[in-house]
């Protein structure tokens, strides 16, 4: 149904419905996920039986299928999750979609010709990502949710490698594989496919102007009325967020974006309309692509939103056929050989030996009838397109007709046989661990203690000979009175029209001094090293397992601090050089918008004095990051100075120190508690321990 020139659309299938209602609806390729390692553990997803139905299905149709792998992977799931990636293989997907570093290497290693997309938990959103992730076998880019139009644009015009973006759907709050609020609070990693979105609850904003009681959730993103300018922009794909949805929702949503590509128009006001009736919160919001974040963006699924989207027709199931020629050739002596062609592909099959008829010889009729009975197969045909070279007075039995008819229709919708019949050579959890071992870093790790500040003020004397790297935020680097600190932190997020701005403010930082940059994205790697700073990987690259670390320092980090959803026994088994953070309150949530300036105003925006209050009562404090993005802290810091035993025993000699609202007194008593191995303050509970 796709037209030339104009992008991919790409829709959900949660389920056996709505796959069938993308396909009805005129997808051009479908994402799904199987029973494991997938972003969406809610949705009913496919099992194996069911999944390799619903390629075929697909495949029929010329849809693409990309399989979601894209959660973060163990050390002691990488043999699992790699012979899962040989299972959907086989299957045919067309790509898979990862976020895990490690799996990547696995996937470019033993199935080489099976294309890669970078899922969006991979946090890209930069040229400069889209560069090294070509280099890590990535052709394809799920960008950043965050983008505007301007972004997006320079990203394409430069990116070695296909771009996708999303044009409709719930938006996370937080930048996309940067919320560890779910794993945090509720135990339930987002970043493992258990999300329990607690930005969708009620929280209370300290000071607030105003009584937002549900700050941190978005309304949906929809660019229906933005389609002109997505025609320009040269994307590769256009993404509808949705495998949790209903059948109905991607019907409909997915046909009016069908149309409207198909016509080269933007959705009218009646069709925007018609979308927030199948589904909205409250609404939706373009204010990303447009590049005007603000509070007009937030949005919650109201009764009434309830109430409309239950009146929307039902999907009716999938009556979509797909029409098919035949081309017959019956002569007496010779096998009989059926061609069926559909759309640019064609299969050749054989039957059994045309015989000459000893009463009523075979009739043109009865070879189209037997042709026609295609029933529950995608495909239908119309007697025109049914060719026959029939020899007079030859006999063919009725059951021969139609097992050849279903010979031809099975060659359609077979899955090549080099993937069918491939097979993973024998390996064993310890054959896959030792890939990452690492000969450079056998045997106890070195101490070493590394800290990062918000401000100078926060730092007393001591820290200075306490640890061997100090870390500020770039931007606070730069206006620091001395040069005592070695390390700057890069933003968390740099797009492309900001790259220019960070470049010089690095050039500032290292003609003061600086030698050390803590860098939370692939995207930041070249721009660091570019200013010849010694790159140190942070908690936000997301390493979870032994693969993963080793791309990192293949790529050209020193170190890297490990995602604090480990536990000990997994950070001892990664053998290349880590750190571990054992204090400080964990950056939770990545706010692309500003919830200060919203909730409260820019005098506390910049004192860092702003706290949201979830419905339990406890307190979280927000601080400003670069270019006015908002992080939302943990209520809680990791504390871990009357463990030191502990840590020793599971090799963890590196520490990382996150200060954040301490003052200066404050941190000075926390190192000095770290130095003597003291217990947490009587009667202080509120702490995070390194679980085992």
């Amino acid at each position: 149904m796709k037209t030339q020139n104009i992008p991919e659309l790409l829709v959900p299938a949660g389920s056996r419905a709505s796959l069938e209602a993308a396909i009805e609806a005129g997808a051009d390729a479908v994402y799904l996920g199987g029973a494991s390692f997938n972003a969406r553990a809610g949705a009913q997803n496919f099992d194996g039986e069911g999944l390799a139905e619903a390629v075929a299905l697909c495949h029929a149709y010329g849809i693409k299928v990309y399989a979601a792998l894209n959660t973060l992977v163990f050390d002691r799931e990488l043999y699992s999750v790699l012979s899962y990636a040989e299972f959907l293989y086989r299957c045919g997907v067309d790509a898979l979609i990862v976020a895990d570093l490690g799996l990547s290497s696995l996937i470019r290693r033993y199935l080489p010709d099976l294309p890669l997309h970078a899922s969006t938990q991979m946090s890209a959103h930069n040229s400069d990502a889209g560069h090294i992730l070509k280099e890590y076998g990535f052709s394809r880019m799920v960008c950043a949710r965050e983008l505007s139009y301007d972004n997006i644009k320079s990203i394409v015009q430069s990116s070695p490698i296909e771009i996708e973006i999303f044009v409709h759907g719930a938006l996370c709050v937080s930048h996309s594989g940067q919320c560890l609020a779910s794993a945090m609070i509720g135990q339930r990693s987002g970043n493992r496919g258990e999300c329990a979105q607690p930005c969708r609850l009620p929280w209370q904003g300290s000071a607030a102007k105003r009584t937002e009681r549900y700050p941190l959730s978005l309304r949906d993103l929809c660019l229906a009325g933005q389609i002109d300018k997505l025609l320009q922009i040269g994307v590769t794909s256009l993404k509808i967020e949705g495998r949790m949805k209903s059948p109905e929702y991607v019907y409909h949503v997915v046909s009016t974006y069908r149309r409207l590509l198909d016509e080269r128009r933007n959705a009218s006001p009646e069709e925007i309309g018609w979308l927030a009736r199948v589904f909205s919160r409250d609404g939706f919001t373009d204010r990303y692509f447009t590049a005007k974040p603000d509070i007009t963006m937030l949005g919650i699924r109201t009764e009434e939103n309830k109430q409309k989207s239950r009146s929307i027709p039902p999907f009716e199931g999938l009556r979509r056929k797909i029409p098919i020629t035949f081309d017959a050739v019956l002569s007496v002596g010779e096998p009989a050989r059926l061609r069926a062609t559909v759309r640019d592909r064609f299969v050749e099959v054989f039957g059994d030996t045309v015989e000459t008829a000893v009463n009523a010889p075979l009739a043109k009729e009865t070879v189209i009838r037997c042709l026609s009975k295609l029933g529950q197969t995608p495909y239908s045909v119309n007697k025109d397109n049914i060719n026959i070279s029939l020899d007079g007075g030859s006999m063919l039995r009725i059951s021969s007709l139609n097992a050849l008819r279903r010979a031809a229709i099975e060659q359609l919708i077979k899955t090549d046989e080099k993937r069918t019949n491939f097979k993973l050579p024998p390996l064993s959890e310890k054959e896959i661990l030792s890939l990452s071992n690492n000969p450079v870093n056998e045997g106890r790790q070195a101490s070493v203690k590394t800290a990062q500040f918000m401000s100078p003020a926060q730092i007393p004397p001591e820290a200075v000979s306490y640890f061997d790297i100090i870390y500020l935020p770039l931007e606070t680097y730069i206006t620091a009175p001395d040069n005592l600190y070695k390390g700057v932190i890069l933003p968390p997020v740099i797009f492309n029209d900001e790259i220019r701005q960070v470049s010089k403010m690095l050039k500032s930082a290292v003609q003061k001094g600086a030698t050390h940059a803590l860098v939370g994205n692939l995207g930041h790697l070249s721009l660091a090293r570019c200013h010849k700073l010694i790159c140190h990987g942070d908690f936000r690259l997301n390493i979870t397992n032994s693969l993963s670390a080793k791309e990192a320092v293949e790529a050209g980090f020193t170190d890297v601090t490990l995602s604090p959803e480990l536990s000990l026994p997994q950070i001892r088994d990664i053998p290349f050089p880590k750190s571990t953070i054992i204090y400080g309150r964990v950056p939770l949530m990545l706010l692309e918008k500003c919830v200060i300036k919203d909730n409260a105003s820019c005098t506390l925006c910049a004192d860092g004095s702003f706290e949201l209050t979830d419905r339990r009562g406890i307190k979280f404090p927000v601080v400003r990051s670069f270019k006015h993005r908002n992080v939302l802290l943990n209520s809680v810091p990791v504390y871990m100075a009357d463990r030191v035993e502990l840590l020793i025993k599971y090799n963890i000699g590196a520490h990382h120190f996150i200060f954040t609202t301490e003052t200066n007194a404050e941190c000075q008593e926390i190192i000095r508690a770290y130095k003597k191995g003291l217990p947490p303050k009587a009667g202080t509970h509120n702490i995070r321990r390194l679980h085992t």
